[in-house]
C-alpha cells in the first residue's frame, strides 16, 4: 500500500505539472479460472476447488511522462503455479521520464541485452515467469545509431524482491548510420557489448562436515556481438562469458561459464534458409545461488529447436540444459512453389524442412559428449486444394532424452508424428478447421492420437471440441470443449475438459503442470 500511495502521488504530481498535455489511458484485464470437478492423478486440489489467475494492467502515457502498474490476484492460483504464487497485490509499478534522447525509468521494468545470454528479464504468464527488476534504468541515445543503457535492481521472486543485486550496462552501435556507403549497398552492420554484475552476500554452506564453501560476492558476465545484414543475407555472431558462480544448478562448481552462437539466414521471395549453431557450458545465472526451478534466472539461452504448436508435436518439448551445457544446431529451409507449375498446382504450395539436434559437450571446445539430448526432423507442406479448402500436412521424427531433460528415468523416446490440418471456408463468415494427429512410439506411454474440430462463426462465435487419446498404456481420453465469444475488445471463453500432467514449454523453458478436470472460464479485455 505504501508503494501504491507513493506511485499515485508521484504520478499525479508529474502529470499535473505537464499542464494541458494530453494523457492517454490504456490497459488490459486477463482472468483465467478453473472450477475443479475431479483430479485422479494428482492431489494438489480437490473437487469443487475454485482457482484463478487474474491480472489488471493500467498504462498512462503523455509527452514526457509514462507510468503504469499491474495488479495480480492469485489467492487461489491455477494448477502448475507453486504455492509461492499464492497472494495478491501490485508487484509491477513504474514511472518513466522521456526528454529528447534520454529515458529514465524508476520502479519495475523488463530488459534484455543482445540475445539474452547474460540478461533477460521478461514475463511469460503461461509458465509463471516474471523476473522483472525493481530499481532504475537509464537509456541514452547521444547520436544516431548509438544506444547506451545502464540499470540496477533486484529481481522479482513471486511476491518479494530478493536474491542478489543485479546491475549492468549495454552499448549498441549501428555503423550503417555513420557510413553512407553501407546504406547505399543495402547493408546494415551493428556492434554490441554488455556487462552484468550480480552482488550476493556470502553464506554458510558446508560441502561436508569440515569444508565450508567460500562463495564469491561478485559474479560478472560480459557479452559481445555483431550483426550483419546485406540484401537477403543475415549473420549474427555472439559470445558471452561468466566468472565463477558456484550454485545448486552446477553442483557448486567454480568453473567459468561460456556460450557462443552463430546464426546465418537467407530470405528472398519464395526461398528462406536458416542455419544456427550454439555451444553453452555452465551458463545458469541466478540472482540467488541456492534457488531451484524457473524463478530468479538473470539470463536466458534460447533453445535452437522449433516451437511446435500442434499438440502431439509438442508432447515432448525440449528444455535448454543451462548448467551441464549443450551443443545445439538448427537448420531450416522453406520454399514456395509458384502457382500454375507442376508442383505448385493452381494455387501454389509451401514446403518447409526443419532439423534440430542437441548433444552433450566435452571439455574440449569442438568435441561432442556421448549423449544425444534431442533430435527433431520435420517437414511441413501447405497447399490450397480449392478456393475454399486449405491443407497443411506435417511429418516429424523425434528423439527425446527423457532422463536428461526431465531427470529420473525414461531413456531415449523415439517417436514418429503425423499431422493433417484442414481449413474449410463453408460460407463468407463461417470456417471449419480440423486436425488429425498421430504419434507412434515403442517407449514411454506408447501411441497417442489427437482430433480437433473448430467452427468459427465470424465475427463473434467459435466452438471447439478436441480429444487427446492414449491408446498405448493408459487408454485415457483427455477431452476438451470450448465456446468463445468476441465482442469489440472483449473475449470470453467457457469450457469443460480434462488435461494430462506434463510439461508446458516456451523457448526452451519448461514448467510441470499437473493433471486437471473441470470447468474453465477465461476473460480478456483491452481498453
Amino acid at each position: 500500500m505504501k508503494r501504491l500511495f507513493l506511485l499515485a502521488t508521484t504520478l499525479c504530481s508529474m502529470l499535473t505539472a505537464q499542464g494541458q498535455q494530453d494523457v492517454t489511458v490504456s490497459g488490459s484485464v486477463q482472468s483465467d479460472m478453473l472450477l475443479s470437478t475431479q483430479n485422479e492423478d494428482d492431489k494438489y486440489y480437490e473437487s469443487g476447488d475454485f482457482m484463478t489467475n487474474t491480472y489488471l494492467d493500467v498504462l498512462l502515457q503523455s509527452q514526457y511522462i509514462d507510468a503504469g502498474a499491474r495488479m495480480e490476484y492469485m489467492e487461489h492460483p491455477l494448477p502448475g503455479f507453486e504455492n509461492d504464487f499464492k497472494g495478491w497485490g501490485v508487484p509491477h509499478f513504474w514511472v518513466k521520464g522521456k526528454l529528447d534522447k534520454v529515458e529514465l525509468t524508476a520502479g519495475t521494468f523488463y530488459e534484455q541485452f543482445g540475445s539474452g545470454f547474460i540478461l533477460r528479464s521478461y514475463e511469460e504468464r503461461s509458465l509463471g515467469i516474471d523476473n522483472s527488476l525493481l530499481g532504475g534504468r537509464l537509456i541514452v541515445k547521444p547520436m544516431n545509431g548509438v544506444t547506451l543503457k545502464v540499470l540496477s535492481g533486484k529481481q522479482r521472486h513471486y511476491w518479494k524482491w530478493d536474491g542478489g543485486l543485479v546491475s549492468g550496462a549495454d552499448a549498441e552501435v549501428s555503423l550503417d548510420e555513420w557510413i553512407p556507403s553501407l546504406q547505399q549497398h543495402d547493408t546494415r552492420l551493428s556492434l554490441g557489448a554488455s556487462w552484468v554484475n550480480k552482488y550476493e552476500e556470502d553464506e554458510d554452506f558446508f560441502w561436508d562436515i569440515t569444508h565450508r564453501l567460500n562463495f564469491p560476492k561478485f559474479v560478472n558476465a560480459w557479452d559481445v556481438r555483431t550483426s550483419l545484414n546485406h540484401g537477403p543475407w543475415g549473420v549474427l555472431v555472439e559470445y558471452a562469458q561468466k566468472t565463477q558462480d558456484p550454485s545448486y544448478d552446477n553442483s557448486y562448481s567454480y568453473d567459468n561459464g561460456h556460450v557462443a552462437m552463430l546464426s546465418t539466414s537467407y530470405s528472398k521471395k519464395g526461398l528462406s534458409i536458416l542455419l544456427q549453431a550454439k555451444r553453452s557450458e555452465n551458463m545458469s545465472f541466478r540472482s540467488m545461488r541456492s534457488q531451484m526451478g524457473t524463478p530468479l534466472f538473470i539470463n536466458h539461452l534460447p533453445a535452437f529447436t522449433l516451437d511446435h504448436t500442434y499438440t502431439l508435436a509438442a508432447l515432448y518439448p525440449y528444455a535448454t540444459q543451462l548448467a551441464s551445457g549443450e551443443w545445439a544446431y538448427q537448420a531450416e529451409v522453406g520454399y514456395n512453389f509458384k502457382r500454375k507449375t507442376p508442383l505448385g498446382g493452381k494455387y501454389g504450395m509451401n514446403v518447409k524442412l526443419n532439423y534440430s539436434y542437441v548433444r552433450a559437450i566435452q571439455s574440449a571446445w569442438f568435441k561432442w559428449g556421448s549423449d544425444t539430448y534431442y533430435q527433431d526432423l520435420n517437414i511441413q507442406m501447405t497447399r490450397r486444394l480449392t478456393s475454399d479448402v486449405k491443407l497443411n500436412l506435417m511429418y516429424m521424427n523425434q528423439r527425446y532424452n527423457k532422463t536428461v531433460i526431465e531427470g529420473g528415468e525414461g531413456g531415449i523416446i523415439h517417436s514418429n508424428i503425423f499431422v493433417a490440418d484442414a481449413m474449410f471456408q463453408l460460407a463468407r463468415t463461417t470456417k471449419l478447421r480440423t486436425e488429425l494427429q498421430y504419434l507412434t512410439t515403442r517407449q514411454d506411454e506408447h501411441d497417442w492420437a489427437f482430433a480437433l474440430a473448430e467452427l468459427s462463426l465470424a465475427p463473434h462465435w467459435m466452438i471447439t471440441a478436441s480429444d487427446l487419446w492414449n491408446h498405448g498404456d493408459t487408454k485415457t481420453h483427455y477431452y476438451q470443449g470450448q465456446l468463445t465469444y468476441n465482442l469489440d475488445s472483449h473475449r470470453i471463453q467457457l469450457g469443460y475438459g480434462r488435461t494430462r500432467a506434463g510439461y508446458n514449454c516456451s523457448g526452451g523453458v519448461c514448467r510441470f503442470v499437473p493433471a486437471t478436470r473441470g470447468f474453465t472460464l477465461s476473460y480478456n479485455y483491452n481498453f
